[in-house]
Formats: C-alpha cells, structure tokens, sequence
C-alpha cells in the first residue's frame, strides 16, 4: 500500500518518514514532498493509497494541494496534520471528505491507529473489487455481454447478474467500450489482426488490474468493455491514459465510448447503451480519442425534453417516407435549439442526433453508419461549411436518403409479401377464400392486410379477388364439358343468380352469352 508524505518543514517530514517506515504495517513511502507543487508532480507517476500533508504551507496549502490531488487520483486517502486546533480547518476539511485531521506534535499511538485505520479500508475497498472479478471469473461472462447487447432487459437473468456485480454498483460505476481502430487495412492479414487483438487485450487488462481503473471483460469482434472501478474524474482520466499507452505501444490505436454512472443494474445497462451510442460518433468525432455520450443523463449532455421529442418524432418520418416532415425536424432542431453564434454548438448537437437516431435504429436491426455509409473524413466536410443553410442542406440530404433507403427495403419486403398472398390466392380459388383467411395465414390483421395491399397494389383486396376469380371462371368456361353452375361452386359461389350477376358486372355479359360469344 502507497504513501505519500508531504510537509514544508524538512524535520517534521523526516519525522514522518522514520515514524511510518518504523510502524508494523505494509506501507510502501512511494515519496516525500516539501510543497504542494512537488507531491502534484509524484502523483501524476506514482499511484497513491494514503496521503499525510501538513494543511499550512507557504504558496500552495494542504487544503489547495487536497483538492487537486482528489482531480488527479479521487480513490486516495488524505490526512491531514496541523499544529493549530482550527475549526475552519476542520470544516474544510471535512468539505473535501479529509480521511482523518491530527494535531502536532502527533503522538505515536494516534497516528498507527489512524494509518492501521485507513490501511484496513483501502483493504476492503481493494477486496471489494476483486471479487468483481474473481465473481466474473467464475461466471459466464459470455452472459453477462449478451445481457448488455440485449434491447430489453431479461428479468430471469437480472438476479443472477446483479450478486456478481453488487460491490461495483455500491460504489458506483460505468460501461466503456474499448474499439481497435482501422484493423482492417493496418492488419490486413487475419493472423496478425488476431495477433494484435489478443495483445491489445492482455495489455488493457494488465493496465486496469495495476492502475485500478475497472473490471476488464473481452468483448466480440475488435471491442473490450471496462466497468468502472474508480470515481468518474478518474476514470476518465484513466481512459485517456490508456488511450495514449495504446498509441504507443502498437500499431493500431483506439477509441472509447463511456456511458453514465450508474448505481442500479438496469441504469448500467443503459450506460453500456450509451457507451456504443457514444462509440458510433467515432465517424463524426474522430478515432483514437474518448467519446462521451451525448444523451448521458446528466444535466449538462441530457436532451432537452423538446429536442427529444422532436428526434423521436423525426426518426418516425424518416420510417414514413415524411420528407416534408424530417425538413420540418431539422430546421426546428438546428434554428431554434442551437446557439447559432458558436459552429461547436450545431457540431456537438449534430453528434447528439446522430447519436441518438443510431441507437433507436441499432434497436429495429437497421445501422445509420452503414446504410449511409459514412466515414471519418466526414467532420472535415463539415467545418468546410460556411452557413448554418450549408449545415442543413447537407443534413437534410443524408437523412432523405437514408428515409429512401429504408422505404426501398420496406417496399421490396411488401412486394414479396405481396406476391406470396397472390400465389396463395391463385392456389385457394377453387376454394372459398377470404380477407379474414388470407390474413390469418400470413399473421396479419384484415385490417392490416387489406391497408398494406392496397398501398402496394393501388387496388382493393376484395376488388382484386374478384378479379382473380373472374379471370378463373373465363378460364373454366373455355371447358365446354363444364356445366356453369359446376363453374359457380367451383370458384366459391353458392347462388347461381349472384355469380351471373357478379360476372355481368365484370365483363359487361352474362355467362351463356361469354360462350356463345367465344363459340364454346
């Protein structure tokens, strides 16, 4: 367990020193500062469990040097020494959760039983964290990434996940999702692309078990999830400290999506959602970088109710073909929830919608990114815009393209389905065939069907039935063997007068006169 000891008087921090290397408990004096300024400096190489820093000093004070060393490493533990019984000391202290405060001259006793105190809960915090992973260990955790991937939570497995993942949530933690970057044309041979990935993997583990960042699980394809072991400052700082060993430790580097801090399981889940949300911006924001989610529930990135509303309602007209409607969406979006004086505005609110219109689709099987397929180069085009016009025509084209493309997969879906009914009536027409039976056997309301038919079609369902069965007993009366009222119940009709007059209505004659017409 670390220690750092800092005091601006030379035998005070001797006196320190020799009191802690002399006690009978495992602590490792990683260094020995005489100002605020050098302990900030040990800190940003050294990680530190316990810290004992006079709270008066000359520049910097133990109460400024506190706080910033909370910024660098929020897990440590600070105690705080002070020749003066100061309650304003006291309460700063206090504001800052100061582990412990001891007053000058220390006496022997008080501070073991302060440093024995502090060791035991370090300890246990320590303990509490590795049984994340030993739990895991012993666990499936090919359940537990299903568990993320799935769109809606399964209550069976919840229990179950939850036990394992308890002392994380009681502290409170976060999804990352770690992605390799331009595998494919960096490594183009397959080997080396595994090769590498498996390295990349041993490397994040080995970094999140020494640094005390997170719990490391392998994840599919190029990806890796950490979940957060450390309070949210320093996992962020954690993940760009990763980001740039990765850059230069291999060939590739990386990006990271991080979700919400969650302290319930089904909050977690939606961080791990709002870590790939944040990790498919990567095309807009760059690669090799971290990427916080724009819709992360905090009142800082949280959608504004109304701009919400208004992306789920464009999402709806992008499914319904309604350009009229998806224009409408942007220019409410990007005119009057925008600050138009700063272009960083309508990029950040551009990464927040696209962001979100991802997540929506990835839950209906469809991917933005794909469909459209754009690339990184892509937030260059966009700062090369002069106007906020230029920023929505552009918009504006993406997003009715991406409309036209997904109305083309569901029109060539309904033509399928719609030849599929054709062929199952042609098969039932010497039966009596229904709206109501042909809808049941393709697992549609009449309702449904008979509005799906007809958008396709332009003709009504019982229109084009009667057409079908028309055109069926033309066919039958070409058989001069077959006596008309056969015909009649042969194509579903039990009144012979009602045939006679249904197949008038259709071809402007009666059947006996269709005969002799055609000499039949």
């Amino acid at each position: 367990m670390n220690i750092l000891l800092v005091d601006d008087e030379a035998i005070d921090l001797e006196w320190l020193r020799r009191r802690v290397a002399g006690s009978d408990l495992a602590l490792n004096v990683v260094g020995t500062a005489g100002s605020g300024f050098s302990a900030l400096k040990l800190l940003e190489t050294e990680q530190v469990d316990i810290i004992l820093s006079d709270i008066r000093m000359p520049i910097m004070t133990g109460m400024e040097f506190a706080r910033k060393a909370k910024e660098l490493q929020p897990q440590v533990q600070i105690v705080f020494i002070s020749g003066h019984e100061d309650f304003g000391y006291a309460k700063e202290a206090l504001q800052i959760n100061a582990a412990g405060y001891l007053l000058k001259p220390v006496d022997d006793r008080e501070l073991y039983d302060m440093l024995r105190s502090l060791c035991e809960k370090v300890g246990k915090e320590r303990e509490q964290h590795r049984s994340v992973a030993e739990a895991l260990s012993l666990v499936n955790r090919e359940l537990l990434l299903r568990w993320f991937n799935e769109p809606a939570q399964d209550q069976a497995k919840l229990q179950h996940i939850h036990d394992f993942l308890a002392p994380l949530l009681a502290f409170g933690t976060a999804a990352a999702i770690i992605e390799a970057d331009d595998l494919e044309w960096k490594l183009p041979k397959e080997e080396e692309r595994r090769a590498c990935l498996s390295r990349i993997s041993r490397f994040i583990e080995a970094f999140a078990s020494e640094r005390g960042a997170g719990t490391f699980i392998a994840g599919y394809d190029s990806r890796f999830v950490l979940l957060a072991n450390v309070e949210e400052e320093r996992f962020a700082s954690l993940l760009e400290e990763l980001i740039g060993a990765v850059r230069r430790s291999f060939p590739v580097t990386i990006t990271v999506g991080i979700g919400m801090y969650a302290k319930e399981l089904g909050r977690l889940h939606e961080s791990y959602r709002q870590a790939q949300a944040a990790l498919s911006a990567k095309w807009l924001l760059g690669k090799n970088r971290l990427i916080n989610d724009g819709s992360k529930s905090s009142p800082k990135a949280a959608f504004a109710p109304r701009i919400e509303e208004t992306v789920e309602k464009m999402l709806e007209a992008i499914l319904d073909y309604d350009l009229v409607t998806i224009d409408d969406c942007l220019i409410e979006l990007f005119n009057r929830s925008v600050a138009m004086s700063r272009k960083q505005d309508v990029y950040d609110l551009i990464v927040r919608v696209t962001s979100k219109l991802h997540a929506d689709l990835l839950q209906q099987s469809e991917n933005l990114y794909e469909l459209l397929k754009w690339e990184s180069h892509q937030p260059a085009v966009l700062y090369h815009f002069e106007t906020m016009g230029d920023v929505l025509s552009w918009l504006r084209r993406r997003f009715f393209e991406l409309s036209e493309l997904l109305y083309a997969k569901k029109r060539k879906q309904s033509r399928k389905l719609v030849g599929e009914i054709v062929n199952y009536v042609d098969e039932k027409l010497e039966h009596r065939v229904t709206l109501k039976e042909v809808a049941a056997r393709f697992a549609f309301t009449p309702n449904y069907l008979g509005h799906l038919f007809k958008e396709e079609t332009g003709t009504l369902f019982s229109d084009f039935l009667n057409e079908r069965r028309m055109n069926r007993v033309c066919e039958l009366l070409a058989d001069p063997t077959l006596k008309i009222y056969e015909i009649a119940e042969r194509v579903g009709y039990k009144n012979i007068i009602y045939f006679n007059r249904q197949f008038k209505q259709s071809t402007g004659m009666t059947p006996g006169e269709y005969r002799k017409k055609h000499n039949i």
